[in-house]
């Protein structure tokens, strides 16, 4: 199982804070530096210095790392059109030397878009612009060099564009889709989705939509045993119950309800939850770092826990 770091900025990080739980990341072997894509903070934190741009972020990880992996869960597609996303992506794709992955959704937190001017329209008009910019996206990535590209939307109609710059990665960045939507999501999966994420869910929730995807890779025809499957899990590991108490109690939480719902207790718990993960397909955890000054957190994961996974 791959272990990567995900990260939550808007609950209050700089650009510096970043860049060291990345390099550390990289420095100790996790897989990849993903944050989330939001605007504004959740819950009682202060979120100060305030929201960082994920994108403008992933920019600068590209040129301050050098081999670990970049990516969002999830960009809201309710924040970019498509073919600007399109550019930036493949232009911090090519900055990184192809290390860069686009996890995108609906947009869901509907505060942040009434804070920042951002139109939120109702959910399933959300769907239909996720599937046009999916359609955008993949297409002027995959177009050959030289051709242009036509999509005749309904939200994002496209013609004659030149379908520039291009990823280094090819055909295309990995793409990741996700969460417990029982219909379109699957759907979408099946058609887009080089990874399936699931956030913050049970193992037996988990188990249940990876039967929902792969039941709708084969109503496409996909053998989904080309899809990566993944979860990502809020981390609190510690060496006894004592340092476990003390993470915790840094990020607001308390012990039980971390071992109950996320990667929680000492590292032998921790690689036991993963276990179980394992154990229904998932290949890949983000493991939810929140407080982002406790670096000798990722050292004890990378010690403890990285090698036995």
């Amino acid at each position: 199982m791959e272990l990567r770091i995900f990260t939550e900025p808007q609950q209050g990080a700089s650009y510096d804070q970043l860049l060291a739980v990345a390099r550390r990341a990289e420095e100790t072997g996790f897989g990849a530096f993903f944050r989330s894509d939001h605007y504004l903070k959740m819950g009682s934190v202060s979120g100060d210095p305030g929201p960082t741009d994920a994108w403008t972020t992933l920019a600068g990880l590209a040129r301050d790392t050098t081999r670990i992996r970049l990516g969002t869960l999830m960009t809201a597609a309710t924040f970019r059109l498509p073919g600007p996303l399109a550019i930036t992506v493949a232009q911090v794709d090519q900055m990184s030397g192809g290390r860069v992955e686009l996890g995108i959704g609906t947009g869901w937190f509907a505060e942040e878009h009434t804070a920042y001017g951002i139109p939120f329209p109702p959910l399933g008009e959300r769907f239909d612009r996720l599937e046009e910019q999916l359609a955008v996206i993949t297409g002027l990535w995959e177009t050959p060099a030289g051709a242009t590209f036509d999509f005749p939307g309904k939200y994002y109609p496209v013609s004659d564009s030149p379908a520039l710059p291009k990823p280094v990665q090819q055909p295309r960045p990995p793409i990741l889709l996700g969460g417990m939507g029982p219909k379109r999501t699957p759907r979408l999966a099946a058609r887009y989705a080089d990874e399936f994420n699931l956030p913050f869910a049970s193992v037996e929730d988990s188990a249940a939509q990876f039967r929902r995807v792969r039941d709708a890779c084969a109503e496409v025809g996909r053998d989904p045993s080309g899809m990566t499957w993944s979860n990502a899990l809020v981390l609190c590991c510690g060496r006894d119950d004592a340092e476990v108490a003390r993470r915790a109690a840094a990020i607001g939480r308390e012990p039980a309800e971390l071992r109950e719902n996320g990667a929680a207790g000492t590292p032998a718990e921790v690689v036991d939850k993963l276990g179980r993960y394992a154990e229904i397909g998932s290949e890949r955890v983000y493991l939810q770092v929140l407080d982002l000054a406790d670096l000798d957190h990722l050292e004890l994961v990378a010690a403890e826990v990285l090698r036995q996974v």
